[in-house]
């Protein structure tokens, strides 16, 4: 295990990068877990296994080809039992480590895991928790969370990926502390997104409508798409490693989430929350239904602009088919029995046609003789009021006059309402216009507009138009341009739960990670509207509302608003028949009862999501033992449309915040700072990335999606520039550790898949640190309490204490890092551990230690080796939340497992997490390491500048300060032998022994490096080095000294500067002087050989 970081390394090294691969050095792999390589060339490369080692001219140095080699493996372990180890392989192959593990974990019984002795489910073997061990515990030690239910629609992407990392890191670290733990997983029926999708499904391979299928025919599809899709989310999360209890996995519409659906609508509505109204809301022609405004994206328009509108066939007057957009078209009004015209303005010409009034403001002196008049409508004939309006009209904006269209605009809506005027709809839901909109009745919304200018013009009233700045709204999820609309609907009443939202995040009850989200909670909650819960779609859950009328009842229409007293809301059918009798004073043979056909928002369900999947309304085992929940993690982009209705929801039926925490992780966005979408052809599956896949794997897949042509050819170009030779396999426990590495970014990820290989290879760096360190342990017997026994035997080296002080000092970090949802910090401290502590420094130390099997040597190799045992053991424990899969296989290799006595654990999951024993840190041998280091690498430097071969050992001296400094290399000389490649190392030597061909390294001000170079050195070349040496030194000691003979120094500088300023200046002399007299040696060196 060489740290050597020069590209030299011996064949047997731990650190070679992979196996039948080009080696990489520390350097280059630490650059690549980093990010930090030079994007120098336009395409990533990955390279093929057996791939040669490139010049710099072909592309090599940091942006080189990484070899990857994969391999083909057959799992020989029958599922669900413990995987069969066989012979260590000399590499790491993701494939192979991560095999059969996850069927084990799910299946294994766990009988003395506590001492409660729990017996777990055989379904989900150690990843269960009985409602029992839960209620026996307090709430700090336990920890509960649901999955942020992916939608069913499809596979998961690497957005998802980095929340099953975060989610199952937390799991996992609650689970190794001991507490009551409980990961609960479940799919979300994604009502829009669903209905979308498969509607896109059925037009693609049958050309059909989901109209032509029929509402049933459709849903049974839509089932056998959540069957078919659902099972793929579920493989994903398992290869993932999440440790999520699959006993009590949920989906939104299985019975019992459907069952808390209708509990909690009809206690909203009890409670006088829920009502039924027609008021005008956000409408999405190309879904048909209403949406909320949370679900609505905005895009501003500068001005003229033309857009493509995906419902439409096309615009014949433009040449790609679009249509324009903010522009504000003028016309005139023909005033009844008058010649005078009466000029109005609009962005939206087609709603011109369900005008019920023109607006005036009444201290407007041109249109005083206008009041109380009428314009007539060019169209229909309509007669329309000329009204005053000081509240909508701007007298010295435009003409002052203002087309009012109260059902289509949400501010001619409210003016309507002001003056009680005529609310007509002139689009279907389609966006056609309807029979009030004769003689263009069937005409598409833009289409129309069109055709309205055309006979505007025709009739001579058209007056012209201009650029205009507008914001138009899209539906997020069709990307319809929407239309106000008028439309009977669900609404839930949010003011008083959104108080008791914002109240618990104000007094400290709910925690938000980060803080400054709590900023955007208040602004969104302070100001919330009523939440539109209803959607005219066929896939989700019915409402569960009847309306209710007697047998031979005529005339009692649903759509009228005056009969909504007639909505019974009820548990169930029967339910409703009792209340519809009551109601009615009839029989049941006498009720009819016809069923609301809307569903409702998706995020209804999902809200209940904490508390639905422990069984409420029923107060269930789970229910008492598991609710509260601990935390909720998500992504931000989230925050309101669920985080918030959930803490809502959760304190208006359960009178509990759902949750304690919520922490909230960035976006995942391409390396080009895109967010991932399927629109744009990025989103990368996790098992590419954990499997590696071909180029034309990631291109075959565009052409099996639902994108349009266009888009596909656009996308595709995008995968050749950044996928050209495909995707390495990276396997889970990188991909995880590589994406807890971006944690520590801000609001998004830009994730760079050469980062993601660079953790690829940290996983072969442990993976061969571990078979290299099996050496060293082959005969060692460790014993149940082996840290207690190790530091309690007086055999420890300081390397020995340095390095579980390391340990205790890592664990210390990880701990409060997880503690502080601070997961990237934690990612770099484990990995700071595994590559500098152990496989740099410690591993090296020992070599030498444990090759000597003399007697003498016997207790420190003995400390040395249970050190090591102990180092990588715990290491690995470290990692395991992270990175489960390799540390898992690694654990079990170890020497002695299996043979620790009753309390050792059957499995890595189960073993308790390290925690920092005070006691065991020795900051002693820290400061004592780093000197040795420092020395170390001071020599490292002097070798490498004089290109002294590896096989070559030097005789170094070493110049120190007295005292603690020169004890530390005097009681690691021999370390520093080894790591320094040293024949002889002599601290502090008289100065005749020191010879006069040396070579040096001077540290800091207390401590030189010197080495003997005799016949080895260009004495011109190392002359022109001193000097300018000599240079950077005499510069700042020049100037210090000016600085302290200046006037008024002795005076007004202060003591303790003053005595800082003669330190240093003192060390620079000494540097310099040090300096000048090497000089001097090689001057007169070079004068003796060439004498």
């Amino acid at each position: 295990m060489s740290i050597d970081e020069t590209k030299e390394a011996p064949a047997d090294d731990a650190a070679a990068a992979e196996g039948g691969g080009e080696k990489l050095s520390k350097k280059q792999l630490k650059k690549l877990a980093k990010g930090k390589v030079k994007k120098d060339k336009p395409k990533p490369t990955w390279g093929e296994p057996g791939q040669k080692k490139k010049s710099k001219e072909e592309g090599g140095g940091a942006n080189k080809a990484i070899s990857l080699p994969k391999r083909e493996y057959v799992n020989d372990t029958p599922k669900g039992e413990k995987k069969r180890l066989g012979e260590m392989e000399e590499a790491y192959h993701p494939v192979a480590v991560e095999s059969a593990w996850q069927d084990w974990w799910e299946a294994r019984y766990v009988t003395s895991h506590d001492t409660l002795a729990l017996i777990f489910s055989i379904k989900s073997g150690f990843y269960s928790c009985s409602p029992a061990t839960a209620m026996s515990k307090p709430p700090s030690e336990k920890f509960v969370m649901v999955i942020p239910p992916p939608n069913v629609t499809g596979s998961l992407h690497l957005g998802h990926a980095l929340t099953a990392a975060v989610e199952d890191t937390l799991t996992r670290w609650h689970r190794m502390k001991g507490d009551a733990t409980l990961y609960v997983p479940g799919t979300d029926h994604a009502g829009i997104a669903t209905q979308s999708v498969v509607e896109k499904m059925i037009m693609k391979q049958d050309n059909k409508t989901r109209h032509d299928l029929g509402r049933d025919a459709f849903i049974s599809k839509v089932w056998e798409w959540k069957g078919e899709y659902g099972n793929r989310i579920t493989t994903q999360l398992r290869r993932l490693g999440s440790s999520v209890d699959w006993s009590r996995e949920r989906f939104t519409m299985d019975d019992m989430c459907s069952k808390a659906v209708i509990e909690a609508f009809n206690q909203f509505h009890e409670a006088g929350l829920l009502y039924r109204a027609e008021r005008l809301g956000n409408w999405s022609c190309a879904l048909k239904s209403a949406i909320s405004d949370i679900e609505v994206d905005y895009i501003d328009l500068e001005g003229r602009t033309f857009l493509e509108v995906k419902t439409h066939k096309g615009n014949p007057n433009d040449a790609k088919g679009r249509y324009e957009f903010g522009v504000l078209t003028s016309f005139a009004y023909p005033v009844e029995d008058s010649e005078e015209k009466l000029i109005v303005a609009t962005t939206r010409l087609e709603t011109m046609l369900g005008d019920t009034a023109v607006a005036i403001h009444p201290e407007d002196p041109r249109y005083k003789h206008l009041h109380g008049k009428f314009v007539i409508h060019p169209f229909n004939g309509r007669r329309i009021p000329i009204i005053c309006d000081g509240t909508l009209v701007d007298m010295t904006f435009g003409t002052g006059a203002v087309k009012i269209t109260p059902a289509h605009d949400p501010n001619d809506y409210e003016c309507g309402k002001r003056h009680n005027l005529e609310f007509i709809t002139v689009l279907t839901p389609e966006g056609a216009i309807n029979h009030n909109g004769a003689p263009f009745e069937g005409i598409m919304r833009y289409d129309a507009r069109i055709a309205v200018e055309e006979a505007l013009k025709e009739k001579g009233l058209y007056v012209g138009k201009e650029p205009n700045k507008m914001r138009l709204g899209l539906c997020s999820r069709s990307g319809d341009i929407l239309e106000p609309m008028i439309t009977p609907q669900w609404y839930v009443n949010c003011d008083s739960m959104a108080k008791r939202a914002t109240d618990a995040v104000r007094n400290g009850e709910l925690k938000i990670i980060p803080a400054e989200h709590e900023k955007t909670w208040f602004q969104w909650l302070d100001n919330i509207r009523d939440w539109c819960v209803s959607r005219q779609l066929w896939w989700g859950h019915q409402i569960p509302a009847y309306f209710a009328t007697r047998k031979g009842e005529e005339g009692i229409l649903k759509t009228d608003m005056s009969n909504n007293d007639r909505w019974i809301v009820a548990r169930s059918e029967e339910d409703a028949y009792e209340k519809a009798m009551k109601l009615l004073g009839c029989s049941r043979d006498d009720v009819v009862l016809e069923r609301d056909e809307d569903v409702l928002d998706t995020w209804f369900s999902s809200g209940l999501f904490p508390f639905s999947v422990m069984g409420w309304p029923d107060n269930t085992d789970d229910f008492k033992a598991f609710y509260p929940t601990s935390l909720l993690e998500t992504g931000l982009d989230i925050l309101f449309f669920w985080v918030a209705r959930m803490v809502m929801m959760g304190l208006q039926l359960t009178d509990t915040l759902p949750f304690h925490t919520v922490y909230l992780h960035a976006m995942v966005r391409d390396k080009d700072g895109r967010k991932m979408s399927k629109s744009l052809g990025n989103v990368i599956d996790p098992l590419e990335v954990i499997d590696g896949c071909t180029l034309q794997t990631l291109l075959d897949k565009l052409e099996g999606g639902n994108l349009p042509p266009k888009e596909v050819a656009r996308a595709k170009k995008d995968q050749e520039a950044d996928f050209p030779d495909g995707i390495p396999e990276c396997g889970s426990d990188a991909l995880r550790f590589g994406l807890l590495a971006y944690t520590v970014q801000g609001r998004d990820v830009n994730l760079d898949m050469k980062r993601v290989v660079g953790y690829r290879l940290f996983c072969n760096k442990l993976w061969n640190a571990t078979r290299f360190a099996l050496q060293f342990v082959s005969d060692f017997q460790p014993t149940a309490n082996i840290l207690d026994d190790l530091m309690s035997s007086g055999k420890m080296a300081v390397r020995d204490k340095f390095m579980i002080s390391r340990l205790m000092a890592c664990s210390e970090t990880v701990n409060d890092c997880f503690t502080n949802y601070k997961f990237g910090d934690a990612q770099m401290e484990s990995y700071s551990y595994w590559m500098n502590d152990v496989c740099d420094v410690f591993l090296e130390l020992i070599k030498p230690v444990v090759y000597d099997k003399s007697d003498e040597n016997k207790d420190s190799r003995w400390a040395a080796q249970a050190t090591l045992w102990v180092a990588i053991e715990a290491g690995l424990r470290i990692l395991h939340p992270m990175m489960p899969f390799v540390t898992e296989e690694l654990w079990q290799r170890l020497p002695g497992r299996g043979t620790l006595g009753d309390s050792e654990p059957q499995t890595i999951m189960l073993a308790e997490y390290p925690q920092c024993n005070p006691a065991f840190r020795d900051l002693g041998a820290e400061e004592s390491m780093e000197v040795a280091m420092k020395i170390i690498r001071a020599c490292r430097s002097l070798r490498q500048q004089y290109n002294i071969a590896n096989k070559v050992l030097t005789h170094f001296f070493v110049k120190i300060a007295s005292g603690s400094p020169e004890a530390a290399a005097i009681a690691q000389t021999d370390d520093i032998k080894t790591l320094g490649k040293a024949a002889v190392v002599d601290i502090n030597p008289a100065e005749d022994v020191v010879p006069k061909s040396v070579g040096i390294v001077v540290i800091d001000e207390s401590t030189t490096v010197l080495m003997d170079i005799k016949g080895l050195v260009d004495y011109a070349a190392e002359i022109k080095k001193l000097e300018k040496q000599l240079t950077k030194t005499t510069g700042p000691m020049d100037q210090l000294e000016k600085k302290m003979a200046a006037p008024g120094y002795e005076e007004n500088v202060a003591d303790d500067i003053k005595a800082k300023n003669i330190e240093n200046l003192d060390g620079l002399k000494k540097k310099a002087a040090d300096i000048e007299e090497a000089i001097s040696n090689f001057k007169n060196l070079a004068e003796l050989e060439s004498s």
